[in-house]
């Protein structure tokens, strides 16, 4: 196995950096069937001790939960770690999606302070464009953020190249951050040009594909209270279509003596010193395996047969219910 160590990615042209993955933190409040605090405390310091500085969260996680588990991890460490969240996901809530009003995310962005017991958020994101406001007037309103000294940086999420821009002119955008992996690359990609030309980090989040890409996922194997049952790639007719995709990556993990998921993160890393993966776990084993994972480099010719192996327009099923597709990539 091919192992190198990976610098640390900018985001953007902020001046903050993140380790090469970063952790996303939703499944340690519930996201994926039940949590238990105790363990996810672990995990979170257990991330930080190995070299992991961007911890991802969002007031909508555990209904504001995350983001106070947060502040009880890094308590006395809070300046080594980049701490980003998000506002304006509605999730259906009084019939809305997203809420990207300056008065809702102003005071969305005090919660969450108050919530992770500090005087700044590192990279704030609007979590879902709200088309009913346009970006300018929120961007413009988190930028006064910025000058107050309560935000470092701006993100966006799964946002289009033509609002990324409109957002861009505004106030420098940090990053974004939308759903990108092997499996799900399309509207990724297209966004990158985009991304690179304006130098902005692309945060990727669903790097296994919610888990796919490790094999690990089966039919029947996922708890009733676990989210991932209401996405269409995990339905019963096209789970299995996408769980024979893992099996060129598998090819290639067995090669090496790693893990598909190992191997799916591996692959990610190598599309740009601009990406930052947050792969999401709750147990301290995926969470070791995952950042191992930074450390392996694929051959060109590796990478070259994975990406034939798994065509961009290869899984089976949405990504998100019909209805809630409608707000992303806006």
């Amino acid at each position: 196995m091919t192992k190198s160590p990976r610098l640390p990615r900018a985001i953007g042209a902020s001046g903050l950096t993140s380790s090469p993955l970063g952790l996303g933190c939703a499944s340690l409040s519930g996201s994926y069937g039940p949590s238990d605090e105790t363990n996810a405390l672990a995990v979170l310091r257990e991330a930080f001790s190995r070299g992991v500085t961007m911890f991802d969260t969002s007031d909508k996680y555990g209904n504001g939960h995350n983001e106070e588990l947060l502040a009880r991890a890094f308590s006395g460490h809070r300046n080594e770690v980049v701490v980003a969240s998000k506002f304006g996901n509605m999730a259906g809530k009084d019939g809305k999606i997203a809420d990207n009003s300056p008065q809702t995310m102003i005071a969305s962005c005090e919660a969450s302070l108050k919530r992770l017991k500090s005087d700044v958020i590192d990279l704030y994101y609007i979590h879902r464009i709200d088309p009913a406001v346009p970006i300018e007037d929120t961007i413009g309103a988190m930028a006064r953020l910025v000058e107050q000294g309560k935000v470092r940086a701006l993100g966006i999420c799964e946002v289009n190249p033509a609002t990324l821009r409109r957002a861009h002119s505004v106030h420098p955008i940090a990053a974004i951050q939308s759903e990108y992996s092997i499996l799900y690359r399309q509207e990724a990609e297209e966004v990158l040009q985009t991304t690179r030309e304006l130098g902005i980090a692309f945060v990727a989040y669903a790097p296994l594909g919610r888990g796919l890409l490790t094999g690990a996922v089966q039919p029947g194997s996922l708890g009733e209270k676990d989210e991932r049952l209401r996405h269409p790639r995990f339905s019963a007719e096209n789970l299995p279509k996408n769980l024979e995709l893992v099996d060129a990556i598998r090819a290639v993990a067995d090669k090496r003596g790693s893990t598909p998921g190992q191997v799916s993160l591996a692959w990610l890393l190598a599309q740009g010193e601009d990406i930052i993966p947050i792969p999401g776990t709750k147990t301290m084993s995926r969470l070791i395996e995952n950042i191992d994972a930074a450390s392996i480099i694929l051959s060109e010719d590796e990478i070259g047969f994975i990406a034939k192996s798994i065509p961009p327009d290869a899984a089976a099923g949405l990504r998100y219910r019909a209805e809630h597709m409608k707000n992303m990539y806006l």
